[in-house]
């Protein structure tokens, strides 16, 4: 049996054992800890830290953390024999004397103890009051050194006499800490500073005790490996030691009043400098530091604030601010925001000193670009960018857990509460914690015992370790001042700002703006120039075009960045979310059930589908169904309204919309079924086939075509990294959308449904940003496709279904190269892995093995019907024209692609916010355009126009019109 298995076992035996007997082994422990300390007392005034020293501080804490463990078990015990009314005195008792025990020791062994009983200080959030009061005498009073010693530290360090230094030195100190104490004085020239001066001693302490601790935390995470606080105590090993040089204190003060502009004033201020107050420096040392001095009050006299009318509200956000400021702008920032290292101006109007910047951590671009991106993420619930964030900053997850990892960030930015509330906030955390790690049991078949030991964590960064500290500081310091801050609103707009001055959305600004693939033709040469002319005049966020002619590619072309806060460059193979480009290849997959005779376009879908023939429905048909004339243009429509959510629960929607009754008669109006089409289709897809419906999409679509990887209706676990994030003006579809009657038929979209207002579609698309919507199945709207895997679909219907030769294998990735079932970190990297093992980008796809011969390629069909056939039944001409209406926008599935003159030449289908894919038939082209900044068609429009005219091919009718013209409000 293992070391912690027997304490386990032994205090599983005490604590049932009477409770007499519990406190006479207290008491037994608190007469050795006294024996330990007169036979070998320790001196905090002697350097000497020999292994004696150091066993005895060791032994001190071990022997209080058991004293105190067992008086709280001993107290579990006791309770239940008290009455319900005594019980909270009980506790309050507990904490009182445990809060006394922690306090004597930490004053009596100074060092890294005191910065821990400084922390928890600040944590009225989740301590009880005893412990908070009483440890707030660590944030500035602990017992000072004697004043000789100061001053010969001062003479050594600075090599002056106290006299040539000084005309006036008080010998009491304003303030004594962990690491020196403070004394104001006054320089010959009759300035007032304040002289802060190292311990004697300290570092050796400090430099121990961080050993210590390290040795602690390593024998935790060998006991409980769900609690492996490692990369902690790492990152606090590697900053701590930096505070104990004053010179780095001095340059960290510098730059911090400079970064936040605290000595700029009137026209020479900033809008983004905060209003904050920092001391000049006077003189450093390594051992002594020495600055200009301030009047104020400390952050904790509330009775000295009242006096002065402070308002603690807008104190405690400025203070806020300024953090948001260094974290997120400057990337640098002061560590240790612990109450006692603020003081507030005596003047009005009132405003908040930081001090002591011993301990700051720098930040790279990189870091602070992930950080501010994780924040906005939990502020809008991005599981996409949260993961993503994660991913940048090197957090890696053991399992697919997005949900979960939302949570957990969104409380950890969560508004802090008042000190009052602190009892609640605990417990509302454990009960998170609790539901959070029942979901990891059952997601990963864990028993109990496996489920404690289990750490969701893969590799944490050392680098956001002091960050989330500083996070927690100020937490506790707004709770101990009973004030409410919501960190959401207050740190918004500094993350956003680092992100939006850092990415380079025009290609003016950004060099690599076109991803580096080779030119396939001259139309490509030229497009790419009017690409960058577009992106200059802010009209390209990120993009993709991809044209096929004759079977071959000639366009395959990746501009601009991921998203409006992802300065990711868009490469072939990032995802983009195409709305009702979706219904395009969901049309497909019908048509192909249907060349394989498992169903019929002018069968009743109640006969496939028997549970949809109830509440007049029994006369609808599969081809009224993909010619939009089914009645059910508005079915669901209510969905958003009642819970948007539910558009995610694939079965749910399949059964309401069984149940749904037509508004019009089948066949009778052509009334574009914006949403309910995916369920429509899926529903007849997988009745039809016996089977689930993406496994239909790998078969008749993904496999055939070679797009594994770049073609999903609902994306699988680990290609988040690959998503583009949609962004689009609210006021500008607003406006647009109020004049939707001036709409003609001359538009590459459909009539904007009344039961989708600029309000809901203001709410609607950010929602298409989180991951529960895009890991859904939503076969109208949540396409999430290459440019070059759609752009190959339409090529391949171009020729009545035969498979193109393989896509260009200069585009890199090769398509098709995704595996197409990402695994997530099974097991803990090796701290001993060798940079030789390490896989270069390149080798995370699965390689397409080279052929010359593709004749086996270009043989095959994804139908068996001629050419001829299959295009007649996606058009709805020929043999199938009585199944549509007449002159309609749609054929069965597809909107007919016409010219001006209104020859049909073709069919496709677009989104919304401008992403399309469309073939050209009697040309044999075939083009895609994917794009994330959302707009009406007008980018989309002249794209196609241009390639058109290059390649003097016939403009479609939808595309045709000027931009003016095209810029009225359209949308599918």
């Amino acid at each position: 049996m293992r070391v912690p298995e027997l304490l386990g076992a032994f205090v599983r035996k005490l604590l049932h054992v009477p409770y007499y007997l519990i406190t006479a082994i207290l008491l037994l422990f608190k007469q050795l800890a006294k024996l330990s300390s007169i036979l070998n007392p320790f001196n905090t005034n002697n350097p000497t830290m020999g292994w004696g020293n150091i066993y005895k501080r060791r032994m001190k804490v071990f022997t209080l953390a058991f004293v105190i463990y067992m008086d709280y078990k001993a107290l579990q015990q006791r309770e239940k024999l008290a009455k319900r009314s005594k019980r909270d005195a009980l506790w309050e008792r507990a904490h009182e004397r445990n809060a006394k025990r922690v306090l004597k020791l930490i004053v009596e062994l100074e060092g890294l103890w005191v910065k821990m009983g400084q922390y928890l200080s600040t944590r009225a959030d989740v301590l009880p009051d005893a412990y908070i009061r009483l440890l707030k005498q660590l944030q500035d009073s602990l017992p000072p050194r004697r004043l000789e010693e100061v001053c010969q530290t001062i003479e050594k360090q600075l090599g002056e006499s106290m006299d040539d230094l000084f005309t006036n030195f008080v010998s009491v100190p304003l303030a004594t800490a962990s690491i020196a104490q403070v004394h104001r004085a006054t320089l010959h020239d009759g300035k007032e500073v304040v002289v802060k001066v190292q311990h004697e001693g300290i570092k050796t302490i400090i430099l121990e005790d961080l050993k210590n601790a390290k040795a602690i935390v390593d024998w935790i995470a060998w006991a409980e490996p769900q609690y492996d606080f490692n990369p902690m105590i790492d990152e606090w090993c590697k900053e701590a030691p930096k505070e104990l040089d004053f010179n780095h204190e001095a340059e960290n003060t510098r730059k911090v009043s400079r970064n936040l502009g605290c000595k700029s004033q009137g026209l020479d201020r900033r809008p983004e400098d905060v209003e904050v107050l920092i001391p000049d420096v006077i003189q450093s040392s390594e051992k002594v530091l020495i600055l200009e001095y301030m009047d104020g009050v400390r952050l904790n006299d509330s009775h000295a604030l009242e006096e002065l009318g402070v308002d603690k509200q807008k104190l405690v956000e400025e203070i806020t601010r300024a953090y948001a400021h260094q974290i997120y702008v400057d990337g640098f920032f002061n560590g240790d925001p612990h109450p006692g290292n603020f003081l507030v101006s005596r003047e009005p109007p009132h405003l908040p000193i930081l001090l002591d910047f011993g301990l700051t951590k720098l930040l790279s671009s990189s870091m602070k670009h992930a950080l501010a991106k994780m924040f906005l993420a939990a502020a809008e619930g991005d599981h996409v960018a949260l993961l993503s964030a994660f991913a940048e900053m090197g957090l890696k997850l053991r399992l697919d857990m997005p949900e979960q990892a939302m949570e957990v960030t969104s409380v950890f930015f969560r508004a802090t509460t008042p000190a009052t509330e602190a009892l609640e906030t605990v417990k509302s955390l454990q009960e998170q914690r609790a539901k959070n790690m029942k979901i990891v049991q059952e997601k990963m078949k864990l028993d109990k015992k496996e489920v404690k030991r289990f750490n969701p964590i893969d590799a944490f960064p050392g680098d956001i370790v002091i960050f989330s500290r500083v996070l927690n500081l100020l937490r506790g310091l707004s709770s101990s001042m009973n004030v409410r801050i919501n960190y959401l609103n207050i740190m918004r707009p500094f993350a956003e700002s680092v992100l939006k001055s850092n990415i380079s959305n025009t290609p003016s600004s950004n060099t690599k703006w076109i991803y580096d693939i080779p030119v396939h033709s001259d139309v490509e040469d030229k497009l790419r120039r009017l690409l960058v002319e577009l992106g200059n005049a802010n009209r390209i966020l990120g993009i993709q075009v991809c044209a096929y002619k004759d079977g071959e590619v000639i366009i395959d072309t990746a501009a601009g960045v991921l998203g409006k806060y992802d300065p990711r460059p868009v490469q072939p193979d990032t995802l983009f979310p195409v709305f009702s480009a979706t219904k395009g290849v969901t049309a497909g997959m019908l048509h192909w059930l249907a060349d394989k005779g498992k169903l019929k376009l002018d069968e009743n879908v109640a006969n496939i589908w028997p549970e949809f023939g109830t509440n007049g429905k029994d006369q609808i048909k599969v081809h009224h169904i993909l010619n939009h004339t089914s009645g059910l243009h508005n079915a669901l429509s209510d969905i958003y309204q009642e819970d948007p959510m539910l558009l995610c629960d694939w079965d749910a929607c399949v059964k309401r919309i069984a149940k749904v009754a037509p508004e019009t008669e089948p066949g009778r109006e052509q009334i574009y079924h914006y949403m309910s089409y995916g369920w429509l289709c899926g529903g007849i897809i997988e009745h039809a086939s016996g089977r689930k419906f993406q496994d239909i999409l790998e078969e008749a679509i993904v496999r055939p075509l070679n797009v594994e990887g770049e073609l999903y209706i609902g994306i699988p676990p680990g290609v988040e990294s690959r998503l583009a994030t949609l962004t689009f003006d609210t006021n500008e579809f607003a406006k647009r959308a109020a004049a939707t009657a001036a709409t003609t038929t001359r538009q590459p979209y459909a009539a904007m449904p009344s039961s989708l207002s600029p309000e809901i579609l203001a709410g609607f698309i950010p929602l298409s940003n989180t991951l529960n919507v895009r890991r859904a199945i939503l076969p109208a709207a949540n396409g999430h496709f290459s440019a070059r895997a759609l752009s190959r679909y339409y090529a391949a219907l171009v020729d009545g279904g035969t498979v193109p030769p393989r896509h260009s294998s200069t585009s890199l990735p090769p398509l098709g190269s995704h595996p197409h079932r990402p695994t997530f970190p099974s097991k803990k990297t090796s701290k001993n892995q060798k940079d030789s093992n390490s896989t270069t980008q390149s080798e995370l796809y699965i390689r397409i093995p080279e052929t010359d011969d593709a004749s086996d390629e270009i043989d095959n069909k994804i139908f068996s019907n001629s050419k001829s056939k299959i295009h007649d039944a996606f058009l709805g001409s020929g043999d199938y024209k009585d199944l549509i209406v007449p002159n309609g926008k749609f054929g069965l599935g597809f909107r007919r692609v016409k010219t001006t003159e209104g020859l049909v030449i073709g069919f496709g289908h677009a989104g919304l916010g401008g992403s399309t894919g469309y073939c050209d038939v009697n040309n044999r082209f075939s083009i895609a355009v994917t794009l994330n900044m959302l707009s009406f068609g007008a980018l989309t429009a002249e794209i196609i126009r241009f390639v058109c005219s290059e390649l003097d091919l016939p403009v479609p009718e939808d595309y045709s019109v000027s931009r003016e013209f095209i810029d009225k409000p359209v949308i599918n």
